[in-house]
């Protein structure tokens, strides 16, 4: 009996075979698919609970912020916001960091979106690895020798030393990124356009310029962000006049406590516009990264 069993499974038609495991490919794929979907909303979960937490703990006092027994329920109150934007004056520190990240940013495309065009159409690989160096050069191992040059020069305090400061990581950024959105397109057209009369700037004035705005805005959006929440090139060089929100913030902290429901309310108002720039930027950054990953 055991040999006409053996004899039966092996005359089963492939055909017969290979149907039974194409029916049992939808039940793995289906297990999959519920894994990567409950991967991606724990991954999602772990991102926004501290922004939740934060937009939660805007709305309290410090009372409920400490009792355990009202963190969802309690009753919310906008004192927090009032003190932020009233009485701290914040829409002064809300002008200076959109000032410092716009005139820096604007500056860092005028300079490096030229430099990263000489560099995609000529051979200048010693200028490349200046930038990737810049790139990898930490911020923070400068900012004692920029106190101490820029306090010999007396421009401590003022918004040019915040502007540059931010420059030195704005511009290899941007550099860096339209130095691959560059080698995307194809050479040919600004040939084409040489041939018909334009000369080489004109060339990259009327043909190339056009065609990068994609990667010059996804550029730009990057080095105003990363601006616009810098702390610690503001702590060190901004003064009282010229303090920006991310130092701001840090009023909020003294060393015998810490005004938890303030502190929330005016990260908030940081996070707010960046949040909004992010969202409706969001396609144009990824066209942009994406558009240097290959050539032709």
């Amino acid at each position: 009996m055991t040999v006409l069993h053996e004899n039966t499974e092996s005359q089963t038609p492939a055909s017969q075979r290979r149907g039974t495991a194409r029916r049992r490919k939808p039940l793995r794929s289906n297990g999959y698919k519920v894994f990567r979907f409950a991967a991606l909303v724990a991954v999602v979960l772990f991102l926004i609970a501290p922004l939740f937490w934060m937009l939660l703990a805007s709305f309290k006092t410090n009372v409920d912020i400490y009792d355990a027994g009202k963190s969802f329920l309690f009753t919310p109150t906008a004192e927090n916001y009032a003190n932020v934007l009233q009485r701290n004056n914040y829409f002064v520190f809300i002008f200076n960091s959109f000032w410092v990240a716009f005139v820096s940013t604007a500056l860092s495309l005028v300079l490096g979106v030229p430099a990263a065009y000489a560099m995609s159409r000529f051979t200048m690989h010693r200028s490349a690895l200046v930038v990737l160096m810049a790139r990898v050069i930490p911020g923070v191992s400068l900012l004692v020798p920029w106190y101490y040059v820029f306090s010999n020069l007396k421009m401590v305090g003022g918004f040019e030393v915040l502007i540059l400061s931010h420059m030195f990581v704005a511009l290899p950024l941007i550099v860096y990124i339209m130095m691959s959105y560059f080698d995307s397109l194809p050479i040919e057209l600004e040939e084409s356009a040489q041939v018909d009369g334009l000369t080489p700037i004109g060339a990259f004035r009327h043909i190339t310029l056009p065609l990068s705005v994609a990667g010059m805005a996804t550029a730009g959006i990057l080095a105003f962000i990363f601006s616009w929440n810098n702390f610690m090139f503001a702590l060190v060089l901004s003064g009282s006049k010229t303090k920006t929100l991310p130092v701001a913030i840090f009023d909020f902290v003294s060393y015998a406590s810490i005004d938890w429901g303030g502190l929330m309310a005016a990260a908030t108002v940081v996070t707010i516009p960046i949040m909004i720039i992010a969202l409706f930027t969001q396609k144009y950054i990824v066209s942009g990264l994406t558009a240097g990953a290959t050539k032709g």
